[in-house]
């Protein structure tokens, strides 16, 4: 099947959502479909066409042209999104996380109609109060949709009122890493941040509870690793504490290191204020380390309170500070939520499960295709 698989960011930009987005195309070209990548050119040093491992990646200034309302820019980037689906004639158009740059896939329909399935992120969508938006336009031209959590597909069906979308949950799947996970350490306890530094993260909260875990646990380090806007706020929080000696700012870790970071932790903790199904959770228990996390999104999905991690409520840093401390007051206990979790995220959270489950659905979409063009109904 050729498919235009159109997202807001993607690479070289390694966020959960980019990186997912990134094996699940390599897992479905290895199945036979083909792929041409549609997305936002917002870095001015990004060439507007490249390649991702042999896959042809087109980027247009979408946010730009609809900013500064240029009639000409716009007008320019419809006539090369036309040609682009014209030349590569896609039988489904995969937008994977909906954004304003949808405008222009639901504006070009007509240059090559195509099948268009749309995959819903997180909650950050507003429910359509009026018709003729782009939300409305694009949940209406989608032929399915896909949601990464039960959370998300519960949500995406209140979106538009009177209309239900034909919806299907399938987690986000990650690659099983090779590294052998070792022994969570206790005698010098590690807790892992990860993620980019930014307020939706909750790093902040994290840091208040670390305050009130280090009298009890003195030897315990916190360990926050990503860069972002928050980084500044973030270590000045952490002088005001009076726990600069005890936390560690280690920047930015490239995707194929985080497998060996989060080994070298005794948890990872989560206090998300907002998520759709949060792939650093599937890392943690992939190498078997408890999650202490905000009950936010597709969390509660990712991790089984008090099976394979802890949650707490969103911004309870004493919450968070308690379970915490539990877990690192019971080693046995913690030992065990981190092996059921890593079986679990084998047995759930693989990508080739990932992949199976939309390989099905394209292939699913493609048949209905084929009957609704010689004339027999859909369904």
């Amino acid at each position: 099947m050729r498919v235009l698989f159109w997202t807001e960011l993607f690479w070289p930009y390694i966020g959960g959502a980019q990186r997912s987005a990134a094996d699940l195309i390599l897992g479905l070209r290895d199945r036979g479909h083909e792929f041409v990548v549609v997305t936002q050119l917002n870095d001015r040093f990004l060439a507007e066409e490249a390649r991702f491992k042999g896959i042809p990646v087109h980027r247009f200034p979408f946010y730009q042209a609809l900013v500064r309302k240029s009639t000409s820019q716009l007008a320019v980037i419809r006539e090369r999104i036309g040609a682009l689906k014209r030349a590569f004639g896609p039988e489904l158009v995969h937008v994977n996380c909906f954004g304003v740059g949808v405008l222009f896939h639901t504006d070009t329909a007509k240059t090559h109609p195509a099948l268009t399935l749309l995959t819903l992120r997180g909650e950050r969508y507003p429910r359509v109060e009026q018709s003729d938006t782009l939300l409305e336009k694009t949940l209406r031209m989608a032929d399915w949709v896909t949601a990464p959590s039960v959370r998300t597909a519960e949500y995406a069906r209140q979106l538009l009122p009177n209309f239900v979308p034909r919806i299907s949950v399938i987690y986000n799947g990650i690659q099983m890493p090779s590294l052998p996970a070792s022994e969570l350490p206790f005698d010098a306890p590690s807790l892992l941040c990860l993620g980019r530094l930014d307020s939706v993260k909750g790093f902040d909260v994290a840091v208040r509870s670390f305050a009130r875990v280090v009298p009890r646990f003195p030897k315990a380090r916190l360990i926050i690793a990503g860069d972002g806007p928050e980084r500044r706020a973030l270590e000045q929080q952490v002088g005001a504490l009076g726990l600069a000696r005890a936390v560690d700012f280690i920047g930015w870790i490239a995707p194929e290191s985080v497998p060996e970071l989060i080994n070298t932790s005794t948890m990872v903790l989560m206090p998300s204020r907002s998520e759709g199904f949060p792939l650093v959770a599937l890392e943690a228990a992939a190498m078997g380390r408890p999650v202490v996390a905000t009950a936010v999104g597709g969390m509660p999905e990712a991790v089984i309170h008090r099976e394979t991690g802890w949650l707490v409520r969103k911004e309870d840093s004493l919450g968070l500070a308690q379970a915490v401390s539990y877990l690192l007051g019971h080693p046995e206990e913690a030992t065990q939520i981190g092996q059921a979790a890593r079986r679990r995220a084998r047995k759930t959270f693989s990508i080739d499960r990932c992949v199976d489950r939309y390989d099905a659905l394209y292939h699913e979409l493609a048949e209905e295709a084929t009957c609704t063009s010689k004339g027999a109904p859909r369904g």
